[in-house]
């Protein structure tokens, strides 16, 4: 029986990343559950055993229960009935199929009702389901949200919620409205407190919400009367139970259709603060979409993986001029650049994933009492590491998505653009991946100080002091002239000391930020583990060769004086 778990030992291979020791160490605070909860692990390896356990049971899932109902959620997608939001019937079955199997509250802690577990393996979880339907992962990876509420919110917020998240009610972020989707300091829904009903009450419309209709939201509000900018707004948290919120549209889009994007009517809803005010956007807001960013990675891997598994199984199976269409150059070559930008995401995303496991645990150890010298560092660092790359990981992830699914359809040639196929959804699936939670060139923004002020080339040049297996010292020489030709062109931007310039070329460097360091990880993969990743490792560096010769081109040639030639232009009259 299919697995989307064990069918892909890619995914497995990162449990044994350099940093997995660590992180359970820290997560399992020196596996001091086994004690007080049955299930709670008793060593390193009875913890990765159980999260082998949990990744086949979600793998399971994922296989035999949503992706058989993808096409019919594709189809009906959720209903709005008296300013509710129904799911689609299949939605529902995948929903009961997640809590039968206990897949909620991945990353909780176990006073909870949580299972415990590490980023990387919610990432993995993230990865399978959003392989079998990247519309039910958005419903059901916004479990992460509670992370927010159990890292801000009040120990009374946290017994009263996250209980019920671990149970298997959803969650949603409420943070865009129709004049401020991007720029999030233009929120104008009013959070007003009542001495009366000892309260927040909220006001306003919220758009564009992801599974709006959910149990308990994370709202961003303006608490301060007169102002304007993001230091007027804070967090709150909305529970369904309590009224005042419906749905008033639920938007038809191009794609994931079982997701429902709702636009919401808050009148007098009564909320709870999370946290202080005026942090709503400044700090919670940001750990919000970090969190979110990272779980984009993970939908984009797993879309990567499905349109990959596509066009292989039609390019093996379709015959043209007397053979299958696997054979013919143009196919292949099609076939191993997907191959190459699925596991370059895949590494990236579990690289991120394993820093993020690191900062957040030391901050929940914070929590309880003092760091020692060494973990105040480790934390320093590892904060510092999961900030530069969770926008590479979500930009790079997202794009190479869009590029896979892209390819899916081309392989299966004029069958791609018929509907009956799975890849023409996974196509039109992909294309939100690299705008929500932050677009593209959002992330470029998030990147480009660590671009300019080399961090990025710091953690490259480090990466080229590890050794590789011989057989890849060539490959790991061109990656070094890339990383020489990368240092070039920063320095040319810098020394032309002109912010439109940067800006204008500052995709041209993320981008070759990105090739190079998931050129190096893949080849600290393949030094491990060649027979999974040797193959990929050779075609993406060959691939990333390509383009960041193009792009070293393109910005080394640039002179702010032909900005003028590219700014916008009014249109005619």
């Amino acid at each position: 029986m299919a697995n989307y778990y064990t069918d892909h030992p890619e995914i497995a291979f990162y449990l044994e990343h350099p940093l997995m020791k660590r992180i359970v160490e820290l997560k399992e605070r020196n596996f001091a559950d086994k004690d007080t909860y049955p299930e709670a692990p008793v060593d390193h390896e009875d913890c990765i055993e159980n999260y082998k356990r949990l990744l086949e049971i979600t793998g399971d899932v994922a296989a035999n229960t949503i992706a058989p109902n993808s096409e019919d959620v594709d189809l009906e997608g959720p209903h709005l009935e008296n300013g509710r939001m129904i799911y689609a019937e299949k939605t529902k079955e995948n929903m009961q199929a997640a809590t039968h199997a206990g897949l909620w509250g991945v990353t909780m802690p176990r006073r909870y009702g949580g299972l415990n577990c590490p980023e990387v393996v919610f990432s993995m979880a993230s990865e399978v389901i959003s392989a079998a339907d990247a519309s039910f992962q958005n419903i059901w990876s916004l479990q992460s949200c509670a992370e927010t509420l159990y890292e801000f919110g009040s120990e009374e917020q946290r017994q009263k919620f996250i209980p019920r998240i671990c149970a298997g009610e959803t969650m949603s972020m409420d943070l865009t409205e129709p004049d401020a989707g991007s720029d999030l300091q233009r929120v104008m829904l009013k959070a007003t407190y009542s001495e009366e009903q000892g309260c927040w009450l909220l006001n306003g419309v919220k758009r564009f919400i992801t599974n709006g209709d959910s149990d308990i939201h994370l709202v961003l509000a303006r608490s301060e009367e007169g102002t304007k900018d993001g230091r007027g707004l804070s967090m709150f948290i909305y529970d369904k139970r309590q009224g005042g919120v419906n749905v008033r549209h639920i938007e038809h889009k191009l794609g994931i259709h079982g997701s429902p994007t709702c636009e919401l009517t808050y009148k007098d809803a009564r909320a709870e603060l999370c946290g202080s005010t005026r942090m709503g956007l400044i700090k919670y807001v940001m750990a919000l979409m970090n969190g979110a960013r990272l779980g984009i990675g993970a939908q984009s891997t797993g879309l990567s993986q499905e349109a990959y598994n596509e066009a292989v199984k039609y390019a093996a199976e379709r015959a043209q001029f007397g053979q299958t269409i696997n054979h013919f150059p143009g196919v292949y070559d099609m076939l191993s650049r997907m191959k190459a930008k699925l596991d370059a995401s895949r590494s990236l995303l579990y690289h991120t994933a394993a820093h993020v496991d690191v900062y957040k645990a030391l901050e929940d150890i914070q929590r309880d009492r003092k760091l020692e010298a060494e973990e105040k560092a480790e934390l320093k660092k590892f904060t510092r590491l999961a900030d530069a790359f969770t926008p590479l990981c979500k930009g790079m992830a997202s794009e190479y998505a869009n590029q896979n699914a892209y390819d899916a359809i081309s392989v299966h040639g004029g069958s791609g653009f018929i509907m009956e196929y799975k890849c023409q959804r996974l196509f039109r699936d992909a294309r939100i991946f690299s705008i929500y939670e932050g677009t593209t060139q959002l992330q470029v923004v998030a990147a480009i100080r660590y671009i300019t002020n080399g961090t990025y080339l710091g953690i490259i040049r480090e990466m080229l002091e590890a050794p590789v297996s011989p057989e890849l010292e060539a490959l790991k020489a061109r990656v070094a002239k890339m990383a020489d030709i990368y240092e070039e062109c920063v320095n040319y931007v810098k020394d032309a000391g002109n912010q439109e310039l940067q800006d204008f070329l500052a995709r041209r460097l993320y981008d070759m930020t990105g090739e190079i360091v998931m050129s190096l990880l893949l080849l600290a993969d393949a030094t491990k583990c060649p027979e999974l990743f040797g193959k990929s490792a050779n075609v993406f560096v060959r691939m990333a060769e390509e383009n960041v010769a193009g792009k070293s081109a393109y910005v080394k040639s640039f002179v702010a004086d032909e900005l003028a030639s590219f700014r916008a232009v009014e249109p005619q009259a």
